[in-house]
């Protein structure tokens, strides 16, 4: 991933971006400092959280809307958006695979379709991969299907981003 912009985001921009991630996901950001970050080839456009790439900017609904990246949703845990899976489903959701039902232990009640979610492991509640609902929060649970499609994962180019 190449960088092709970097710059500090203006006060409107970064009240945003709090607003949209608190009313979204339930998160508090305390930062000092918010810098956007533009690159080249990807759907993605990061947001350095006092120099940490903790959101992205994804395509939600045509619209560019902030989200956590991985670490970011390790360093601000969400209170809403979040599916759980079980320790068999670690490898697959941390190799990018997206999650299927079986895997599911518990998801939020409010997730809609098309709803962007973070997907964590039961035993130590990490987050492994950010991804998009494919059905409803209460319908997750079950015995087949494939219900969330994976966007970014642990090990993936954003992950590895460096600045």
């Amino acid at each position: 991933m190449e960088v092709t912009s970097r710059h500090h985001l203006r006060a409107d921009a970064v009240d945003e971006l709090e607003t949209a991630l608190s009313a979204g996901l339930g998160v508090e950001l305390d930062a000092d400092s918010y810098e956007l970050v533009e690159l080249e080839g990807t759907e993605f456009d990061l947001v350095l959280v006092d120099g940490e790439p903790s959101v992205c900017y994804l395509d939600d609904d045509g619209e560019r809307a902030p989200f956590l990246t991985v670490d970011g949703a390790n360093e601000y845990p969400p209170a809403k958006h979040r599916v759980t899976v079980d320790s068999g489903a670690i490898s697959f959701v941390s190799d990018g695979a997206d999650v299927m039902r079986p895997g599911i232990v518990e998801a939020d009640p409010d997730i809609e379709p098309g709803d962007l979610v973070v997907i964590d492991e039961e035993n130590h509640g990490k987050v492994l991969a950010i991804g998009r609902a494919l059905t409803e929060g209460s319908d997750m649970v079950g015995s087949e299907g494939r219900v969330v499609e994976s966007i970014h994962h642990v090990g993936d180019d954003l992950y590895e981003f460096t600045v």
